[in-house]
């Protein structure tokens, strides 16, 4: 049996965590996309949408998709953006606040359960690794 290459084993841990993010996201009925833009506003506080856009690495097109979606939902609102009124801000409301740390706290679980059969030494490695990774 051949065995897989490491840009194989790399995607199959990537798919992984993926399958993993949808099954975290179901109880909230929240798709990764929105999961994400909950963190990122979680993170950031409350930002004008094209600077979420560029934090989620989308298109703005998009980024206002989600953030509709979201505020349909009642978990992000808009407002003018008091350093220039021309501009709108997009922040959590008080329930977009409980989700989003709600989701922030079964996706770590979940992803301790990922790298559960790992020593704390190979997480220790693999973290430097990936960190060496994502720097260009």
């Amino acid at each position: 049996m051949e065995e897989e290459s490491l840009h194989e084993v790399f995607w199959a841990v990537s798919r992984r965590m993926r399958e993993q993010t949808k099954r975290e996201m179901e109880p909230w009925g929240i798709a990764p996309s929105q999961g994400r833009a909950l963190a990122v506003l979680l993170s950031g506080g409350s930002m004008r949408p094209g600077a979420l856009a560029e934090r989620l690495r989308i298109a703005p097109r998009s980024a206002t998709e989600v953030v509709d979606d979201l505020q349909d939902r009642g978990l992000v609102a808009r407002h003018p953006d008091p350093d220039d009124r021309r501009a709108t801000l997009v922040a959590l409301t008080d329930q977009g606040r409980d989700t989003a740390t709600a989701i922030k706290t079964a996706r770590a679980a979940a992803s301790e359960s990922v790298f559960a059969s790992l020593d704390p030494a190979d997480r220790t490695a693999l973290a430097r690794i990936l960190r060496k990774l994502t720097t260009p």
